[in-house]
């Protein structure tokens, strides 16, 4: 049976240190949350500072989105090759659907 799963969408809300601050505050809580598996995903610029600040910790991290082209001229997206090794998890979303993968 699959384990089910909690995200948590930060949005365009935190400055990096204000979200180095709320995952430190998270990872004190939903550490001591059994039998689901739990995912933070603040914005990219916050991205290499969360997943510092959640090392060693029951709580695994998300981006909040990805482009599908490795690299070109596409100003502001993100790019598979970027998270790679960064994150376990991508918000990849359309219209009213949106799916968690990676």
């Amino acid at each position: 049976m699959r384990v089910p799963m909690i995200a948590g969408n930060w949005k365009m809300n935190t400055t990096v240190s204000e979200a180095v601050k709320l995952a430190g505050d998270l990872r004190t809580q939903l550490d001591t949350v059994n039998n689901v598996e739990k995912v933070v995903c603040p914005p990219f610029v916050s991205l290499s500072s969360v997943k510092e600040t959640l090392k060693g910790s029951s709580v695994k991290l998300g981006a909040q989105n990805m482009y599908f082209e490795e690299k070109g001229a596409f100003t502001g997206e993100v790019s598979p090759l970027m998270l790679a090794g960064l994150c376990e998890y991508v918000i990849l979303g359309a219209l009213r659907t949106a799916a968690v993968f990676w």
